[in-house]
């Protein structure tokens, strides 16, 4: 059996040296081996390390040095040639224990060993849904297909998390003590029927918050298995792998030139009439209240062929509306072609600095949205989000003159205090900010307006609240996010202010500044009364499921109505149906709240139709 063992061993030794051979070529890992098990119940294959080869008896030492010492034996004159040892060691090995030690065939490409079914939650922006998606896209290559709906039933379990504010973070915690106890007392778990799993889960910490706080995530009472930053996923499969082998899997190194953009995602909502498209990652804007420079990396965009081939690819499936995604994602800019200029022709808009200067420019954000609009006719598109520093007078034009281009831009103004601007490092004033607000509306009359806004940044005075208050109300928007600064910990606030407003003055703030946006988003939704909206119909009303549809407007805006047959211009004119999910429906509002409108269904139309009819109107009417 020793003699047997020995024998093998150096049959390893030297088909693991092939391999370290065929790695120059194919990437295969030098610390491992490929067995294959010819059990009588599978046809798969085992993934041995060095170490799980010495669980069974193998000493790769001991294989290296008896595979030398008869190598320099065997330039003797007559001695037998090492190819003969093999086929004799081979012999020896199958006739000892055939079923303990079956030959190794290494002209067959393994499959992946592990696997198990897959359970995920994604906390944040949109980004990070679409990161998910990306996420899901890797592992299903790598042979995680299953996806399941409650983490209970799951063996991996991933969480895709948000650093932008600390209630955020909090809620991950939350959840990770919940999966720290299915993988914890995952034997009881079973045993009372509270987990449907085959194995204790693994629990995988993703995005921003995993390179925040990738340390003590790790070191959390053994809470997290894997840790990966935004940047990382594709080295999924192999920290997963490290883990069954005692190992803890963490990769948070930042990319300048990870994109993703040879990967097809794996869409969440399976029939969804909407999706998301990352086109460009990271961000070069160095607030100092913002982590996501820190946790995201540097700006890089995707080619545009590239993003074009996955809306079409949308386009097939019956998606109807595209929402194109990026950290700040009308600084878009594809320079991977041949027609590359300096950056110093980059253009901002009009009052606006950054602190970036960008190298070399190749296709903009407007370049991107006028391929995308002329090639999908019958597709809208929608952006989020954007910088104010990025909309050249090009980008306004096109989004005018383009009916698919939705007339809706988030502009988010973070502060309308011109001190305060200035110490966030957002690179504009007030003034700046006003400004552009009337350019846009110049330009596109009926566009639709939303923004963020932080309350109790550093050093945040009654007077400097109070600008932003007014800015609220001059402005008018139809949505805002409203936030109480929490600081972040590596942002330039961090090292350089004092967080010294007081939780119950930022939580007052906050309320005053909830107010001021109810009183003003009322008339953007009034001023839609009487108009004619073209609705992408979503599902069915909550408040009313069994006799209402409800919808998104080109301007973003909800709106319901009943839902009866109507004359159908996609299809037979004289029948009658009633509007499904992913029909655009001509819809005339009667009624507007703060949060949405209500209107009368008269038609189910075509995107291209709709804004024809319009047009000639508008030509008829001005005649």
């Amino acid at each position: 059996m020793a003699s047997s063992l020995a024998s093998l061993s150096a049959i390893l030794s030297q088909q693991h040296r092939a391999l370290l051979v065929q790695r120059r070529c194919c990437c295969v890992s030098p610390t491992h081996v490929f067995y294959n098990r010819r059990a009588s119940n599978s046809h798969g294959y085992r993934y041995f390390t060095h170490r799980s080869l010495k669980r069974l008896g193998f000493s790769l030492t001991l294989s290296r040095n008896f595979s030398h010492s008869h190598n320099s034996s065997a330039k003797k004159k007559d001695s037998p040639g090492l190819h003969h040892f093999i086929a004799q060691a081979s012999v020896s090995a199958s006739q000892a224990q055939p079923e303990l030690m079956p030959a190794l065939d290494l002209a067959t490409t393994p499959e992946t060993p592990l696997g198990g079914r897959i359970y995920h939650e994604t906390y944040g922006c949109q980004m990070n849904v679409n990161d998910m998606e990306i996420v899901l896209s890797i592992m299903k290559n790598s042979g995680y297909s299953e996806v399941v709906d409650v983490p209970e039933s799951a063996e991996v379990i991933f969480i895709n998390t948000c650093a932008i504010r600390d209630n955020a973070e909090q809620k991950v915690w939350q959840r990770l003590n919940y999966f720290w106890f299915l993988k914890r007392h995952w034997k009881s778990n079973v045993a009372t029927g509270r987990a449907q799993s085959v194995r204790p889960p693994k629990v995988v910490v993703l995005g921003c918050m995993a390179e925040r706080l990738k340390d003590k995530i790790l070191d959390k009472d053994k809470m997290v298995d894997v840790v990966c930053g935004p940047d990382a996923y594709r080295d999924l499969p192999r920290l997963l792998e490290e883990v069954e082998y005692g190992q803890k899997g963490i990769n948070t190194l930042l990319s300048l030139e990870e994109t993703y953009a040879d990967i097809n995602p794996v869409r969440i909502s399976k029939n969804s009439i909407s999706a998301f498209v990352s086109v460009m990652r990271g961000c070069n804007n160095m607030c100092s209240f913002c982590i996501v420079p820190f946790t995201r990396g540097r700006e890089r965009s995707r080619p545009v062929e590239s993003i074009v081939k996955e809306v079409a690819e949308l386009s097939k499936e019956g998606v109807k509306e595209v929402t194109l995604l990026g950290q700040n994602v009308n600084s878009y800019n594809d320079a991977t072609g041949a027609e590359v200029e300096s950056g110093a022709n980059w253009k901002l808009s009009d009052g606006f600095s950054s602190m970036c200067k960008v190298k070399n420019m190749g296709l903009r954000f407007a370049d991107l949205l006028d391929r995308l609009s002329t090639e999908f006719p019958e597709m809208r598109f929608r952006y989020t989000s954007p910088h104010p520093k990025d909309f050249p007078d090009d980008l306004l034009y096109i989004m005018r003159d383009r009916y698919n281009i939705c007339k809706f831009i988030h502009l988010p103004a973070q502060s309308g205090s011109s001190t305060v601007l200035k110490r966030m490092r957002r690179g504009y004033t007030r003034e700046a900010y006003l400004d552009l607000v009337q350019k846009i509306r110049n330009i596109i009359p009926d566009v639709g307006l939303s923004s963020d806004f932080i309350c109790g940044f550093c050093g945040e005075t009654e007077e400097e609240h109070k600008a932003t208050l007014s800015l609220m109300k001059a402005v008018g928007y139809d949505m805002a996010f409203m936030f109480a600064y929490s600081m972040r910990e590596k942002t330039h606030a961090h090292r350089n202010y004092v967080d010294d407003v007081p939780d119950e003055i930022k939580q007052r703030r906050l309320t005053e500044l909830i107010e001021a946006f109810r009183e003003s988003t009322g008339q953007c939704y009034d001023s839609q009364v009487g108009s004619v909206q073209l609705v992408l119909v979503e599902g069915p009303n909550k408040r009313a499921p069994e006799t209402e549809l409800i919808g998104k407007s080109d301007r973003g805006h909800r709106v319901a109505f009943t839902n009866v047959p109507l004359l159908d211009r996609t299809g037979d004119p004289i029948h009658k149906r009633n509007p499904i999910v992913g029909d655009y429906v001509e819809v005339r509002i009667s009624k507007s709240t703060r949060a949405s409108l209500f209107g009368e269904a008269f038609a189910i139309t075509k995107l291209t139709s709709f804004y024809k009819n319009v047009d000639q109107e508008a030509v008829a009417c001005a005649s």
